[in-house]
């Protein structure tokens, strides 16, 4: 049971925390500016657990597995942070702009889900999306 829960607990506290460093960043700093420090610090956060959690681990042989993903997830790892920052700056709440994007999300999640891995598109799922955008209208009634 704990290796089914703690990856989506660690995931919740990193988003928690995430969220309030986007908020955070200096209001005269420019994002990409911070994201270059952040991703150093990932990429040495990175190096210092691979290697930590895999005693006897070579970098160089994995970079050898190498394909497309890790390019793209980069770009998209940007295209979130940077999102988030701006969408910040330009004034919108941390209790709504994750709420706002993540309904979005899982509605296009539903879709890619569907198209790219013939995940079964049902009445609930389909029911769940337009519940999520009713509740959007409320989470942003004023």
């Amino acid at each position: 049971m704990f290796s089914y829960i703690w990856p989506i607990a660690l995931v919740v506290l990193s988003n928690v925390v995430y969220q309030i460093c986007a908020k955070s960043v200096p209001e005269g700093m420019n994002p990409l500016a911070s994201l270059t420090v952040t991703y150093l610090v990932g990429a040495v956060t990175s190096g210092i657990l691979f290697f930590a959690l895999n005693k006897d681990g070579s970098l160089l042989r994995e970079y050898g597995k190498l394909n497309w993903v890790p390019f793209v997830f980069g770009i998209a790892l940007v295209g979130l942070e940077v999102g988030f920052i701006y969408a910040y700056k330009a004034g919108w709440q941390v209790s709504t702009a994750s709420i706002v994007q993540s309904s979005f999300l899982a509605a296009a999640l539903i879709l890619v889900g569907f198209l790219l891995y013939g995940e079964a598109l049902t009445w609930n799922k389909i029911a769940g999306v337009i519940i999520c955008l009713i509740g959007l209208v409320f989470i942003n009634y004023k």
